[in-house]
């Protein structure tokens, strides 16, 4: 397990506690007290330290290296009835962005989200989680698949942005992640967005279009991240917890300004720490979000989906 700088008290008294152990089981000494006392601050230092985390102590903890990813969800979650599908019939197959059908219970859905690689060789085959042109014109493939057989769609986000690179706009990058939101606004089936990592930027919109929006409770949601918005306004990356503090970027703050619809629990100290209690809830909560979806006709579910964006935001006259 990784701690981050913020969670060193924890790694110190849980390394107090395995000692404890190791050395009831070696010796003779009951120690059944000594552990039982570490326990109860190890139990405190937890709720003290999660329940009063920063909005850069929450970055943080989206960006954890033993976090789950996206692919992680839909093979917990879909078993071995996930299909993986490639290719946007255009370009080529881009890595960074996956996709496919996959059942819960007997419920077909079509899942597609951005993955991040889980060591050096990993992170370049999968550009970091950053999508190309043709990653997005991917995942608008496979969503005007599953709505030509009426299929549910399910997206989760998890990108530090769209890949910037020059041969990426040279191939249209501005145009695909449009032409998603513009799609994704009037698809004839329902589409369950849930943000459960980073929330970057036109990389998260390409694929954050949906009748309903979550977001899991340690991830973040913005138009851009805290360091390269310090770098913009400060001309340095030094300010980056300030910079995280003013975007309201948390998932509180995004439900508080109605851009997402809900939030989902984390265990305690983030998804990692109860990776299959995670994972089950994010499963229960697609499925009671899709039962509350289904029965609208599709007339409706656009209808309310552009109302929904549409009332969006402050104008002034």
């Amino acid at each position: 397990m990784e701690y981050l700088e913020f969670e060193l008290p924890i790694k110190e008294l849980e390394e107090q506690l395995l000692k404890c152990k190791v050395i009831g089981e070696e010796s003779e000494v009951d120690v059944t007290e000594t552990c039982s006392q570490i326990e109860k601050k190890l139990a405190n230092a937890q709720k003290d330290i999660y329940k009063n985390l920063t909005p850069w102590q929450r970055v943080q903890l989206s960006r954890h290296p033993n976090r789950p990813y996206t692919l992680d969800y839909i093979k917990a979650i879909c078993g071995d009835t996930f299909l993986e599908l490639h290719g946007d019939r255009n370009v080529k197959d881009d890595k960074a962005m996956v996709g496919g059908l996959g059942k819960i219970g007997d419920q077909t859905f079509m899942f597609i989200g951005q993955q991040k690689g889980y060591n050096t060789k990993t992170r370049q085959y999968r550009n970091f989680g950053m999508a190309n042109p043709e990653g997005y014109r991917k995942a608008l493939r496979l969503m005007k698949s599953a709505e030509k057989f009426g299929i549910p769609v399910v997206t989760l986000i998890d990108t530090p942005g769209a890949y910037p690179g020059l041969e990426a706009e040279e191939r249209g990058q501005g145009e695909a992640i449009a032409r998603n939101i513009l799609e994704m606004a009037r698809l004839q089936v329902p589409i369950i967005t849930i943000v459960i990592g980073e929330g970057a930027s036109g990389g998260a919109l390409g694929i954050g279009v949906g009748d309903k929006v979550l977001m899991l409770e340690n991830a973040w949601y913005s138009v851009i991240s805290p360091e390269n918005c310090s770098s913009i306004l400060w001309r340095s990356w030094e300010y980056k917890e300030q910079a995280a503090e003013a975007l309201k970027l948390t998932a509180s703050d995004a439900k508080k300004i109605k851009v997402v619809d809900d939030i989902i629990k984390e265990p305690l100290g983030g998804a990692h720490r109860d990776r299959e209690k995670t994972f089950a809830t994010v499963s229960s909560t697609i499925v009671k979000t899709y039962e509350a979806l289904k029965n609208l006709s599709p007339k409706d579910l656009v209808s309310k989906r552009m109302d929904k964006y549409e009332n969006m935001g402050v104008f002034k006259g």
